[in-house]
């Protein structure tokens, strides 16, 4: 074990906790291609949040960690992990791009002996159907004679303080079974509550992507509840309290799934199941639920509106959070765009706040210019609780509205006596 040598390819929201933390035992670089992310890492900053400054200057000045967009550094490296996005396209098809672009950076730099090993989010067989023979071809290498490979899940959080990757169990596979005890024995060399090895890199991949469609059938399963209940005039989270007084109920709230987890991953097995002939109903209708859920919340803001005899036609509204989860700056795939898109098609004149989301990164990628806190001045017709941020938590909301303006809480975490109306 002392002679790993370890190179983490993809520096995001997982790749650079795992990076950061191999380096407390390893000799470790990462690699990416975004050269201002790196600068920006080499100076001790993760503008995703997710490493704390402290900690990542830690690694880099007590434990010499390298993080390079100079293939070259990671050449002399022996174990490969791959943590690069899994997207969809605009028809929610799997987009395996740069899953394959970075096999092809594996291929140019691994040598016999050496493993690599991915943890992106993927359906059963990606690892050696699509992504083994790249590196194979690129390398000149072949596949379990010459080099090894393993899959170990992300199980990563945005955002999440307290389920920190070396708390995480994680689970671990090989291409072999001394592969598989290699892998497993690194991956515990770190992890505080160690792993669970599975039988197959199969069994691993497959095992990932159903711990997110899972979460997502149950959310759409509260979604649809909270449709109901709203129509009969039920709140819906007063129907969960008393439901979960029962010893069995499992207490979940409804809510936006966006994110590049949660919202991206279902897709994934969606698809793959289509080619062996089966048609995943209950994902599927889970899926067009959650997705539809922005477009709802926009159009209930809408109806209490109307009760209240305010215009909607060119009101004034407020977009309280932009990320797709609370205390987070990760945007992708947030749900809030359909909410803003709504409303957007009767007023010009909707403010969306947040102060964890990259300015120019919003402008850039959806065209909406936001601010970091609400105008003290300015008074709304509406106000929209999208995202907890703790920094909302703190606000008297009912400063910023407008006497017979609205308060619609898409979180049910504010007061009820100050809200209008919730998910």
């Amino acid at each position: 074990m002392q002679d790993v040598r370890i190179a983490v390819i993809g520096l995001g929201y997982v790749g650079l906790p795992l990076a950061r933390l191999f380096s407390t035992k390893f000799k470790t670089i990462g690699f990416d291609l975004n050269q201002a992310r790196v600068d920006a890492l080499m100076n001790g900053h993760d503008a995703t949040l997710e490493i704390d400054d402290e900690l990542l200057q830690e690694a880099i000045e007590k434990y010499g960690f390298i993080c390079t967009t100079d293939i070259e550094q990671i050449k002399e490296c022996n174990f490969y992990v791959v943590a690069v996005p899994t997207p969809v396209d605009e028809n929610n098809r799997p987009d395996l791009r740069p899953l394959i672009s970075a096999s092809e950076t594996v291929g140019k730099v691994i040598s016999k002996g050496d493993i690599v090993v991915y943890e992106s989010t993927v359906y059963p067989g990606v690892t050696e159907e699509e992504c083994l023979p790249v590196v194979e071809k690129v390398s000149g290498l072949k596949f379990n004679k010459d080099f090894y490979a393993g899959y170990s899940p992300e199980r990563i959080n945005p955002g999440d303080k307290e389920h920190t990757v070396e708390k995480i169990k994680k689970v671990t596979s090989g291409s072999t079974p001394e592969i598989a005890d290699v892998v497993d024995a690194v991956y515990n060399t770190v992890l505080i509550n160690g792993t669970h090895k599975a039988p197959s890199i199969k069994v691993a991949e497959a095992s990932k992507i159903i711990e997110n469609s899972q979460r997502d059938v149950n959310i759409a399963f509260m979604n649809e509840l909270a449709k109901i209940f709203n129509a009969m005039g039920i709140d819906t989270n007063d129907v969960i309290e008393a439901a979960a007084s029962k010893w069995n109920f499992i207490k979940l709230k409804p809510g936006l799934v966006g994110g590049h987890c949660i919202s991206v991953d279902p897709y994934y097995l969606i698809q793959k199941a289509q080619v062996y002939g089966v048609l995943p109903r209950v994902m599927s209708s889970a899926r067009r639920l959650n997705d539809g859920m922005g477009e709802y919340v926009a159009n209930q803001v809408i109806k209490l509106m109307n009760k209240k005899g305010i215009l909607v036609k060119g009101a004034d509204i407020l977009l309280l959070g932009f990320t797709f989860k609370e205390n987070c700056p990760d945007i992708r795939n947030t749900k809030i765009i359909d909410i803003y898109t709504t409303l957007a098609e009767y007023s010009d004149r909707i403010s969306v706040c947040d102060p964890l989301a990259d300015l120019l990164d919003v402008k850039r990628l959806f065209g909406i210019d936001i601010i970091s806190k609400p105008e003290p001045e300015h008074k709304y017709d509406v106000i929209v609780l999208g995202v907890a941020h703790n920094d909302f938590l703190s606000l008297n909301l009912r400063d910023y509205l407008k006497e017979k303006g609205i308060i619609y809480d898409v979180k049910s975490i504010l007061p009820r006596e100050i809200i209008d109306g919730r998910l």
